[in-house]
Protein backbone atom coordinates (compact mmCIF):
# COMPACT_ATOMS: atom_id res chain seq x y z
CA UNK A 1 0.00 0.00 0.00
CA UNK A 2 1.13 3.58 -0.63
CA UNK A 3 2.47 5.60 2.27
CA UNK A 4 -0.51 7.98 2.10
CA UNK A 5 -2.83 5.06 2.63
CA UNK A 6 -0.77 3.91 5.58
CA UNK A 7 -1.13 7.41 7.00
CA UNK A 8 -4.93 7.43 7.04
CA UNK A 9 -5.48 3.81 8.09
CA UNK A 10 -4.96 4.66 11.80
CA UNK A 11 -7.55 7.42 11.50
CA UNK A 12 -9.99 5.00 9.94
CA UNK A 13 -9.40 2.43 12.66
CA UNK A 14 -9.81 5.12 15.31
CA UNK A 15 -13.10 6.16 13.73
CA UNK A 16 -14.26 2.55 13.69
CA UNK A 17 -13.37 2.07 17.35
CA UNK A 18 -15.11 5.30 18.34
CA UNK A 19 -18.23 4.28 16.47
CA UNK A 20 -18.23 7.27 14.12
CA UNK A 21 -18.05 4.88 11.17
CA UNK A 22 -18.63 1.13 10.78
CA UNK A 23 -17.19 -1.40 8.34
CA UNK A 24 -20.17 -1.25 6.00
CA UNK A 25 -20.18 2.56 5.91
CA UNK A 26 -16.43 2.68 5.30
CA UNK A 27 -16.70 0.28 2.38
CA UNK A 28 -19.50 2.30 0.78
CA UNK A 29 -17.69 5.62 1.22
CA UNK A 30 -14.38 4.23 0.03
CA UNK A 31 -15.96 2.76 -3.10
CA UNK A 32 -17.80 6.02 -3.81
CA UNK A 33 -14.53 7.95 -3.82
CA UNK A 34 -13.01 5.61 -6.40
CA UNK A 35 -10.70 3.56 -4.16
CA UNK A 36 -10.15 0.14 -5.67
CA UNK A 37 -11.82 -2.95 -4.27
CA UNK A 38 -8.40 -4.45 -3.65
CA UNK A 39 -7.28 -1.50 -1.55
CA UNK A 40 -10.56 -1.48 0.37
CA UNK A 41 -10.02 -5.15 1.14
CA UNK A 42 -6.50 -4.45 2.40
CA UNK A 43 -7.75 -1.70 4.72
CA UNK A 44 -10.53 -3.90 6.09
CA UNK A 45 -8.06 -6.77 6.59
CA UNK A 46 -5.78 -4.39 8.48
CA UNK A 47 -8.66 -3.18 10.64
CA UNK A 48 -9.83 -6.71 11.42
CA UNK A 49 -6.32 -7.70 12.42
CA UNK A 50 -5.97 -4.69 14.71
CA UNK A 51 -9.41 -5.27 16.23
CA UNK A 52 -8.52 -8.91 16.91
CA UNK A 53 -5.41 -7.81 18.80
CA UNK A 54 -7.13 -5.02 20.69
CA UNK A 55 -7.41 -5.16 24.46
CA UNK A 56 -10.01 -3.51 26.70
CA UNK A 57 -9.25 0.12 27.49
CA UNK A 58 -9.66 1.78 30.88
CA UNK A 59 -13.32 2.25 31.58
CA UNK A 60 -14.34 -0.56 29.29
CA UNK A 61 -15.33 -0.49 25.63
CA UNK A 62 -18.10 -2.46 23.98
CA UNK A 63 -17.15 -4.82 21.11
CA UNK A 64 -17.83 -2.27 18.37
CA UNK A 65 -15.14 -0.07 19.91
CA UNK A 66 -12.35 -2.61 19.87
CA UNK A 67 -12.77 -5.05 22.75
CA UNK A 68 -11.73 -8.63 22.20
CA UNK A 69 -14.13 -10.44 24.57
CA UNK A 70 -12.69 -13.04 26.91
CA UNK A 71 -14.51 -16.20 25.80
CA UNK A 72 -12.92 -18.52 28.38
CA UNK A 73 -15.65 -20.50 30.17
CA UNK A 74 -13.48 -22.80 32.26
CA UNK A 75 -14.51 -21.26 35.59
CA UNK A 76 -18.09 -22.57 35.46
CA UNK A 77 -21.38 -20.72 35.14
CA UNK A 78 -22.58 -17.30 36.25
CA UNK A 79 -26.22 -16.33 35.83
CA UNK A 80 -27.76 -13.02 34.83
CA UNK A 81 -31.47 -12.47 35.50
CA UNK A 82 -33.79 -9.73 34.35
CA UNK A 83 -37.24 -8.80 35.67
CA UNK A 84 -39.92 -6.68 34.00
CA UNK A 85 -43.38 -7.17 32.46
CA UNK A 86 -43.29 -9.49 29.43
CA UNK A 87 -46.93 -9.83 28.38
CA UNK A 88 -50.01 -7.78 27.54
CA UNK A 89 -49.30 -4.15 26.73
CA UNK A 90 -45.68 -4.76 27.76
CA UNK A 91 -45.01 -7.71 25.45
CA UNK A 92 -42.91 -5.71 23.00
CA UNK A 93 -41.24 -3.58 25.67
CA UNK A 94 -40.19 -6.59 27.74
CA UNK A 95 -39.44 -8.87 24.82
CA UNK A 96 -37.19 -6.40 23.04
CA UNK A 97 -35.34 -5.56 26.26
CA UNK A 98 -34.64 -9.26 26.78
CA UNK A 99 -33.46 -9.47 23.17
CA UNK A 100 -31.09 -6.57 23.86
CA UNK A 101 -29.49 -8.52 26.70
CA UNK A 102 -29.24 -11.63 24.51
CA UNK A 103 -27.48 -9.59 21.84
CA UNK A 104 -24.98 -8.25 24.39
CA UNK A 105 -24.20 -11.78 25.56
CA UNK A 106 -23.72 -12.90 21.97
CA UNK A 107 -21.34 -9.98 21.36
CA UNK A 108 -19.26 -11.15 24.32
CA UNK A 109 -19.30 -14.77 23.23
CA UNK A 110 -21.53 -15.79 26.12
CA UNK A 111 -18.64 -15.40 28.54
CA UNK A 112 -16.94 -12.99 30.93
CA UNK A 113 -14.19 -13.24 33.54
CA UNK A 114 -13.51 -16.87 32.72
CA UNK A 115 -17.13 -17.96 33.20
CA UNK A 116 -19.97 -19.00 30.93
CA UNK A 117 -22.84 -16.52 31.25
CA UNK A 118 -26.40 -17.80 31.31
CA UNK A 119 -29.39 -15.50 31.15
CA UNK A 120 -33.00 -15.93 32.25
CA UNK A 121 -35.77 -13.36 31.71
CA UNK A 122 -38.33 -13.23 34.53
CA UNK A 123 -41.80 -11.66 34.24
CA UNK A 124 -43.00 -9.47 37.11
CA UNK A 125 -46.33 -8.69 35.43
CA UNK A 126 -49.81 -10.16 35.78
CA UNK A 127 -52.56 -10.62 33.22
CA UNK A 128 -55.15 -8.88 35.42
CA UNK A 129 -53.31 -5.59 34.92
CA UNK A 130 -52.74 -5.78 31.14
CA UNK A 131 -49.45 -7.47 31.91
CA UNK A 132 -48.41 -4.62 34.22
CA UNK A 133 -46.02 -5.14 37.10
CA UNK A 134 -47.15 -6.63 40.40
CA UNK A 135 -45.57 -6.04 43.79
CA UNK A 136 -45.85 -9.68 44.86
CA UNK A 137 -44.37 -10.96 41.59
CA UNK A 138 -41.41 -8.61 41.77
CA UNK A 139 -40.68 -9.63 45.37
CA UNK A 140 -40.94 -13.28 44.32
CA UNK A 141 -38.53 -12.74 41.44
CA UNK A 142 -35.98 -10.85 43.54
CA UNK A 143 -36.02 -13.54 46.24
CA UNK A 144 -35.64 -16.28 43.64
CA UNK A 145 -32.56 -14.55 42.25
CA UNK A 146 -30.79 -13.80 45.53
CA UNK A 147 -31.30 -17.42 46.59
CA UNK A 148 -29.63 -18.73 43.43
CA UNK A 149 -25.93 -19.11 44.29
CA UNK A 150 -25.00 -18.77 40.62
CA UNK A 151 -26.80 -15.42 40.24
CA UNK A 152 -24.37 -12.50 40.15
CA UNK A 153 -26.36 -9.80 38.31
CA UNK A 154 -30.00 -8.68 38.40
CA UNK A 155 -30.93 -6.42 35.47
CA UNK A 156 -34.16 -4.93 36.80
CA UNK A 157 -36.65 -3.34 36.79
CA UNK A 158 -38.75 -1.54 34.14
CA UNK A 159 -41.08 0.11 36.67
CA UNK A 160 -39.77 2.38 39.40
CA UNK A 161 -42.32 1.03 41.87
CA UNK A 162 -41.00 -2.46 41.23
CA UNK A 163 -37.44 -1.32 41.93
CA UNK A 164 -38.71 0.09 45.23
CA UNK A 165 -39.72 -3.50 46.08
CA UNK A 166 -36.62 -5.33 44.90
CA UNK A 167 -33.74 -3.03 45.87
CA UNK A 168 -33.90 -3.80 49.63
CA UNK A 169 -33.93 -7.53 48.83
CA UNK A 170 -30.91 -7.43 46.52
CA UNK A 171 -29.17 -4.90 48.75
CA UNK A 172 -29.19 -7.20 51.78
CA UNK A 173 -27.85 -9.99 49.56
CA UNK A 174 -25.06 -7.77 48.20
CA UNK A 175 -26.19 -8.47 44.63
CA UNK A 176 -25.47 -6.06 41.77
CA UNK A 177 -28.74 -4.65 40.40
CA UNK A 178 -28.72 -2.52 37.25
CA UNK A 179 -31.80 -0.88 35.82
CA UNK A 180 -32.12 0.02 32.15
CA UNK A 181 -35.52 1.61 32.64
CA UNK A 182 -36.64 2.72 36.13
CA UNK A 183 -36.28 6.52 36.21
CA UNK A 184 -37.87 7.75 39.47
CA UNK A 185 -35.18 9.94 41.14
CA UNK A 186 -35.93 8.86 44.72
CA UNK A 187 -34.44 5.41 44.13
CA UNK A 188 -30.97 6.98 44.12
CA UNK A 189 -31.30 10.72 44.80
CA UNK A 190 -32.64 13.04 47.49
CA UNK A 191 -34.33 15.92 45.62
CA UNK A 192 -36.50 18.26 47.67
CA UNK A 193 -40.08 18.49 46.44
CA UNK A 194 -39.70 15.45 44.18
CA UNK A 195 -38.89 12.45 46.38
CA UNK A 196 -40.44 11.10 49.57
CA UNK A 197 -39.01 11.47 53.06
CA UNK A 198 -36.24 8.97 53.76
CA UNK A 199 -35.45 8.33 50.10
CA UNK A 200 -33.16 6.95 48.84
CA UNK A 201 -31.49 5.63 52.01
CA UNK A 202 -34.57 3.64 53.03
CA UNK A 203 -33.94 1.24 50.12
CA UNK A 204 -30.41 0.32 51.21
CA UNK A 205 -30.55 -1.47 54.59
CA UNK A 206 -26.93 -2.66 54.29
CA UNK A 207 -25.70 0.93 54.02
CA UNK A 208 -23.88 0.14 50.75
CA UNK A 209 -25.34 1.02 47.37
CA UNK A 210 -25.86 -1.88 44.94
CA UNK A 211 -28.29 -0.26 42.49
CA UNK A 212 -26.97 1.36 39.30
CA UNK A 213 -28.77 3.16 36.49
CA UNK A 214 -27.75 3.46 32.85
CA UNK A 215 -30.74 5.70 32.08
CA UNK A 216 -31.20 9.39 33.07
CA UNK A 217 -33.73 10.17 35.80
CA UNK A 218 -37.05 11.99 35.71
CA UNK A 219 -36.01 15.31 37.19
CA UNK A 220 -34.11 15.73 33.92
CA UNK A 221 -36.86 14.36 31.68
CA UNK A 222 -39.72 16.28 33.27
CA UNK A 223 -37.75 19.53 33.24
CA UNK A 224 -36.72 19.07 29.61
CA UNK A 225 -40.34 18.45 28.61
CA UNK A 226 -41.52 21.59 30.44
CA UNK A 227 -38.74 23.65 28.89
CA UNK A 228 -39.73 22.54 25.38
CA UNK A 229 -43.44 23.07 26.05
CA UNK A 230 -43.00 26.60 27.39
CA UNK A 231 -40.06 27.96 25.41
CA UNK A 232 -40.42 26.17 22.08
CA UNK A 233 -44.05 25.11 21.73
CA UNK A 234 -45.39 28.30 23.28
CA UNK A 235 -47.63 26.62 25.87
CA UNK A 236 -48.74 28.77 28.81
CA UNK A 237 -51.57 26.84 30.53
CA UNK A 238 -51.06 23.20 31.50
CA UNK A 239 -53.36 20.56 32.96
CA UNK A 240 -51.33 17.70 34.41
CA UNK A 241 -52.47 14.12 35.04
CA UNK A 242 -50.66 11.16 36.57
CA UNK A 243 -51.43 7.45 36.93
CA UNK A 244 -50.96 7.51 40.73
CA UNK A 245 -47.86 5.32 40.50
CA UNK A 246 -44.37 6.16 41.74
CA UNK A 247 -43.00 6.89 38.27
CA UNK A 248 -46.03 8.66 36.81
CA UNK A 249 -46.58 10.93 39.79
CA UNK A 250 -42.86 11.66 40.02
CA UNK A 251 -42.32 12.78 36.43
CA UNK A 252 -45.61 14.73 36.44
CA UNK A 253 -44.55 16.56 39.61
CA UNK A 254 -41.24 17.53 38.01
CA UNK A 255 -43.05 18.81 34.91
CA UNK A 256 -45.43 20.83 37.11
CA UNK A 257 -42.63 22.42 39.13
CA UNK A 258 -40.51 23.24 36.08
CA UNK A 259 -43.43 24.60 34.03
CA UNK A 260 -44.46 26.86 36.91
CA UNK A 261 -40.89 28.07 37.45
CA UNK A 262 -40.70 29.07 33.80
CA UNK A 263 -43.80 31.25 34.17
CA UNK A 264 -46.48 28.82 33.00
CA UNK A 265 -49.82 28.38 34.73
CA UNK A 266 -50.89 24.94 35.97
CA UNK A 267 -54.70 24.99 35.80
CA UNK A 268 -55.06 21.51 37.29
CA UNK A 269 -53.07 18.59 38.69
CA UNK A 270 -54.60 15.24 39.64
CA UNK A 271 -54.33 11.45 39.49
CA UNK A 272 -56.65 9.62 37.12
CA UNK A 273 -58.29 6.26 37.76
CA UNK A 274 -56.49 3.72 35.57
CA UNK A 275 -59.36 1.28 36.01
CA UNK A 276 -62.03 3.60 34.64
CA UNK A 277 -63.92 2.55 31.54
CA UNK A 278 -64.02 6.06 30.12
CA UNK A 279 -62.74 9.59 30.77
CA UNK A 280 -65.27 11.72 28.92
CA UNK A 281 -66.51 13.64 31.95
CA UNK A 282 -62.92 14.15 33.18
CA UNK A 283 -61.88 15.53 29.81
CA UNK A 284 -64.92 17.80 29.59
CA UNK A 285 -64.01 19.31 32.96
CA UNK A 286 -60.38 19.73 31.87
CA UNK A 287 -61.46 21.42 28.63
CA UNK A 288 -63.45 23.94 30.68
CA UNK A 289 -60.19 25.04 32.34
CA UNK A 290 -58.81 26.12 28.93
CA UNK A 291 -55.37 24.43 28.90
CA UNK A 292 -53.21 24.60 25.79
CA UNK A 293 -51.30 21.46 26.85
CA UNK A 294 -52.26 18.30 28.72
CA UNK A 295 -49.28 16.47 30.21
CA UNK A 296 -49.84 12.85 31.31
CA UNK A 297 -47.31 11.12 33.58
CA UNK A 298 -48.13 7.45 33.09
CA UNK A 299 -47.10 4.08 31.70
CA UNK A 300 -48.92 2.37 28.86
CA UNK A 301 -50.51 -0.30 31.09
CA UNK A 302 -52.43 2.34 33.04
CA UNK A 303 -55.10 3.00 30.38
CA UNK A 304 -53.27 6.00 28.95
CA UNK A 305 -54.40 5.21 25.39
CA UNK A 306 -58.07 5.46 26.37
CA UNK A 307 -57.30 8.68 28.21
CA UNK A 308 -55.91 10.19 25.01
CA UNK A 309 -58.86 8.98 22.93
CA UNK A 310 -61.37 10.66 25.23
CA UNK A 311 -59.24 13.81 25.39
CA UNK A 312 -59.32 14.15 21.62
CA UNK A 313 -63.11 13.88 21.60
CA UNK A 314 -63.29 17.34 23.21
CA UNK A 315 -59.80 18.85 22.68
CA UNK A 316 -58.48 18.61 19.10
CA UNK A 317 -54.70 18.50 18.49
CA UNK A 318 -54.61 21.87 16.74
CA UNK A 319 -55.90 23.50 19.94
CA UNK A 320 -54.41 21.44 22.79
CA UNK A 321 -51.04 19.66 22.80
CA UNK A 322 -50.78 16.18 24.29
CA UNK A 323 -47.45 15.34 25.87
CA UNK A 324 -46.21 12.33 27.83
CA UNK A 325 -42.97 10.78 29.15
CA UNK A 326 -41.07 7.64 28.22
CA UNK A 327 -43.66 5.36 29.83
CA UNK A 328 -45.71 6.09 26.70
CA UNK A 329 -42.79 5.88 24.28
CA UNK A 330 -43.90 2.60 22.73
CA UNK A 331 -46.01 1.24 19.91
CA UNK A 332 -48.56 -0.28 22.30
CA UNK A 333 -49.61 3.21 23.43
CA UNK A 334 -50.03 4.39 19.84
CA UNK A 335 -51.90 1.29 18.71
CA UNK A 336 -54.24 1.57 21.69
CA UNK A 337 -55.13 5.17 20.91
CA UNK A 338 -55.40 4.60 17.15
CA UNK A 339 -55.79 7.74 15.05
CA UNK A 340 -56.14 9.88 18.16
CA UNK A 341 -52.43 9.36 18.83
CA UNK A 342 -51.49 11.44 15.78
CA UNK A 343 -49.54 14.52 16.74
CA UNK A 344 -48.82 13.39 20.31
CA UNK A 345 -45.46 14.48 21.70
CA UNK A 346 -43.51 11.94 23.75
CA UNK A 347 -40.15 12.29 25.48
CA UNK A 348 -37.59 9.60 26.09
CA UNK A 349 -34.73 9.48 28.58
CA UNK A 350 -31.99 9.05 25.99
CA UNK A 351 -31.87 8.45 22.26
CA UNK A 352 -34.30 6.03 20.56
CA UNK A 353 -33.22 3.55 17.87
CA UNK A 354 -34.22 5.77 14.92
CA UNK A 355 -31.93 8.51 16.26
CA UNK A 356 -29.08 6.00 16.62
CA UNK A 357 -29.67 4.77 13.09
CA UNK A 358 -29.51 8.31 11.72
CA UNK A 359 -26.29 9.05 13.62
CA UNK A 360 -24.46 6.13 11.98
CA UNK A 361 -21.47 4.32 13.48
CA UNK A 362 -21.73 1.46 15.93
CA UNK A 363 -25.16 2.59 17.10
CA UNK A 364 -26.52 2.19 13.59
CA UNK A 365 -24.87 -1.21 13.28
CA UNK A 366 -26.52 -2.24 16.56
CA UNK A 367 -29.91 -1.07 15.26
CA UNK A 368 -29.51 -3.17 12.12
CA UNK A 369 -28.68 -6.25 14.14
CA UNK A 370 -31.57 -5.65 16.54
CA UNK A 371 -34.00 -5.21 13.66
CA UNK A 372 -32.98 -8.63 12.39
CA UNK A 373 -33.13 -10.19 15.85
CA UNK A 374 -36.63 -8.98 16.77
CA UNK A 375 -38.04 -9.18 13.24
CA UNK A 376 -38.95 -5.56 12.47
CA UNK A 377 -38.36 -3.66 9.24
CA UNK A 378 -37.55 -0.20 10.58
CA UNK A 379 -35.60 1.31 13.51
CA UNK A 380 -38.85 2.72 14.89
CA UNK A 381 -40.10 -0.84 15.35
CA UNK A 382 -37.48 -1.49 18.03
CA UNK A 383 -38.59 -0.62 21.55
CA UNK A 384 -36.32 2.21 22.77
CA UNK A 385 -35.53 0.63 26.11
CA UNK A 386 -33.82 -2.31 24.46
CA UNK A 387 -30.94 0.14 23.90
CA UNK A 388 -30.54 0.49 27.64
CA UNK A 389 -31.04 -3.21 28.32
CA UNK A 390 -28.10 -3.85 25.99
CA UNK A 391 -26.07 -1.12 27.71
CA UNK A 392 -26.84 -2.52 31.18
CA UNK A 393 -25.81 -6.02 30.12
CA UNK A 394 -22.54 -4.75 28.62
CA UNK A 395 -21.73 -2.93 31.86
CA UNK A 396 -22.50 -6.10 33.85
CA UNK A 397 -20.38 -8.25 31.54
CA UNK A 398 -17.42 -5.93 31.96
CA UNK A 399 -17.87 -5.91 35.73
CA UNK A 400 -17.75 -9.71 35.80
CA UNK A 401 -14.77 -9.66 33.44
CA UNK A 402 -12.91 -7.18 35.62
CA UNK A 403 -13.68 -8.98 38.88
CA UNK A 404 -12.82 -12.39 37.35
CA UNK A 405 -14.49 -14.03 40.33
CA UNK A 406 -17.79 -15.72 41.00
CA UNK A 407 -18.29 -13.46 43.98
CA UNK A 408 -21.07 -10.89 44.42
CA UNK A 409 -19.02 -8.59 46.63
CA UNK A 410 -16.07 -8.58 44.21
CA UNK A 411 -18.33 -7.80 41.24
CA UNK A 412 -20.07 -5.02 43.14
CA UNK A 413 -16.74 -3.54 44.22
CA UNK A 414 -15.42 -3.15 40.67
CA UNK A 415 -18.46 -1.16 39.56
CA UNK A 416 -17.00 2.02 41.03
CA UNK A 417 -13.65 1.49 39.34
CA UNK A 418 -14.96 2.17 35.84
CA UNK A 419 -13.88 5.48 34.36
CA UNK A 420 -15.49 6.79 31.18
CA UNK A 421 -17.63 4.13 29.56
CA UNK A 422 -18.05 4.27 25.77
CA UNK A 423 -21.51 2.98 24.90
CA UNK A 424 -24.20 3.22 22.27
CA UNK A 425 -25.05 6.75 23.40
CA UNK A 426 -21.56 8.15 23.67
CA UNK A 427 -19.17 8.48 26.60
CA UNK A 428 -20.48 8.50 30.16
CA UNK A 429 -19.66 7.41 33.70
CA UNK A 430 -21.45 6.49 36.91
CA UNK A 431 -21.94 9.38 39.32
CA UNK A 432 -21.67 9.37 43.09
CA UNK A 433 -25.33 8.30 43.33
CA UNK A 434 -24.67 5.38 40.89
CA UNK A 435 -26.58 7.13 38.09
CA UNK A 436 -25.41 7.69 34.54
CA UNK A 437 -23.76 11.04 33.90
CA UNK A 438 -25.63 11.20 30.58
CA UNK A 439 -28.42 13.76 30.37
CA UNK A 440 -29.47 13.09 26.76
CA UNK A 441 -33.22 13.48 26.24
CA UNK A 442 -35.17 12.88 23.05
CA UNK A 443 -38.42 14.34 21.77
CA UNK A 444 -40.51 12.27 19.36
CA UNK A 445 -43.84 12.85 17.66
CA UNK A 446 -46.48 10.39 16.49
CA UNK A 447 -46.65 10.64 12.71
CA UNK A 448 -48.64 8.20 10.57
CA UNK A 449 -49.04 5.84 13.50
CA UNK A 450 -45.33 5.71 14.42
CA UNK A 451 -43.11 7.51 16.89
CA UNK A 452 -40.64 9.60 14.91
CA UNK A 453 -37.60 11.18 16.59
CA UNK A 454 -37.62 14.97 16.20
CA UNK A 455 -34.72 16.38 18.19
CA UNK A 456 -32.72 16.16 21.42
CA UNK A 457 -34.02 18.45 24.19
CA UNK A 458 -32.57 19.69 27.47
CA UNK A 459 -33.76 20.87 30.85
Amino acid sequence: MADTTRDWIPGLVSALYKGTIDRRTFMKRAAATGISAGLIGQVITRYDALAQDATPAAGGLIPGFGVTPNTDKSGGTIKFYSSWPMTGASETIGGHSAAGIELALADFGGAAGGFAIEYKALDDGIAANQGGWDQGKEAENANLVVNDADAMVYIATYNSGASKVSIPITNEAGLLQITPEATYPGLTKNIAGVVAEGEPDVYYPSGKRNYYRVVPTDEIQGSAAANWAYNENGNRKAYILNDNQLYGNGVATVFKNAFTALGGEVVGYEAFDAGAGEYQSLMASIADKGPDIVYVGAIVNQNASKLLQDMRAVMPPEEVTFMGPDGLNNQAFIDGAGGDAEGAWITFAGLPPDALAAAGGYGADWVNRMMEKVGVDSPGGIDPYSVYAYEAAVVALQAVDKAAKKDRAAILDVMDTFEDFVGLLGTWHFTETKDTSSTIMALSKVIDGKLVFQKPISA
